[in-house]
């Protein structure tokens, strides 16, 4: 009987260890490395890209930045603001592995994701959609019936591509042809490889923008997902996450979030994108009271 409850007893010291060493620190993390070290996107526009001056600018490099004097703040020292080009492919796992404090990209919330990082808030709201020339004469999606299309490799467009493939909404079905960033699905785009190319609305319409012939493409009406953006997080340190929800929250109430996003978003910004009501009540509902 004592040697069971010795047994007992060493195995629960071993569990609360264990979760301990399993359960990360990334405030103390970043403390004690004087570094906040965030992955950011290029070619993702307008959340992140290279500037006419080839600067390394965007909404949410903006965001990332606001994150950084919040955490000089908590933490009471100065920190090196460091970022690091992620794409979808290598994003999750440069955060899963302790490389990255967190990705302040453009990235979709889904429940599969969660298996191996965590997510802040919803900071964004937008779907898959694609981009065709006008040239080719398409009008609706089904239209890119037996053609190319485009994706990111990892994205959730390139599932949604597959998905719809499966379930027989394109027939014949499309030859899906997958990119490591969008610059290069572009490019194949301009170039006739493929017949269209699919990404959130909100990156289809900052690509369309950027390219010298932007009235030669159009991006087709039809919404085939919902695409919820958050910033990706490390697993398991409800700490960090709640300190980064608290601050977009933050920013939330005190209108800072609306600045930056009539700066890339409003009608002079640099990739016009209307906010829809739907946009507008989730904001509402996520500013939770301070």
């Amino acid at each position: 009987m004592k040697k069971k409850l010795l047994f007992s007893t060493i195995l629960m010291v071993m569990l609360v260890f264990t979760t301990g060493a399993i359960a990360a620190d990334t405030l103390k993390k970043i403390s004690d490395s004087g570094n906040f070290i965030t992955g950011v996107r290029d070619g993702s526009i307008p959340f992140g890209f290279h500037n006419d001056k080839n600067e390394h600018v965007g909404f949410s490099i903006d965001l990332a930045k606001e994150f950084h004097k919040a955490l000089e703040e908590k933490l009471g020292k100065k920190l090196n603001f460091k970022t690091i080009v992620v794409n979808p492919k290598t994003r999750i796992p440069l955060v899963a592995n302790g490389n990255l404090n967190m990705v302040t990209g453009s990235a979709t919330h889904t429940v599969p994701r969660e298996d191996t990082v965590d997510f802040s808030l919803t900071f964004f709201l937008t779907g898959s959609q694609l981009l065709v020339k006008k040239s080719e004469g398409y009008s609706t999606v089904k239209d890119l019936s037996g053609k190319k299309i485009g994706a990111a490799q990892g994205s959730t467009n390139e599932k949604t591509i597959r998905n719809l493939n499966k379930s027989g909404y394109f027939n014949p079905a499309v030859r899906l042809v997958v990119y490591q960033e969008h610059t290069q699905g572009m490019l194949a785009l301009n170039n006739g490889i493929i017949n269209a190319y699919c990404t959130d609305g909100s990156l289809l319409a900052g690509m369309k923008s950027k390219v010298k012939n932007s009235d030669d493409y159009m991006i087709l009406g039809e919404m085939l997902s919902y695409d919820p953006y958050a910033y990706i997080l490390p697993e398991n340190d409800s700490n960090f996450r709640d300190f980064i929800n608290e601050q977009l929250i933050r920013m939330f109430v005190d209108g800072r979030y609306m600045k930056y996003y009539e700066k890339w978003f409003g009608a002079n910004g640099v990739v016009p994108f209307p906010m829809t009501d739907d946009f507008r009540t989730l904001i509402k509902l996520q500013s939770w009271p301070l």
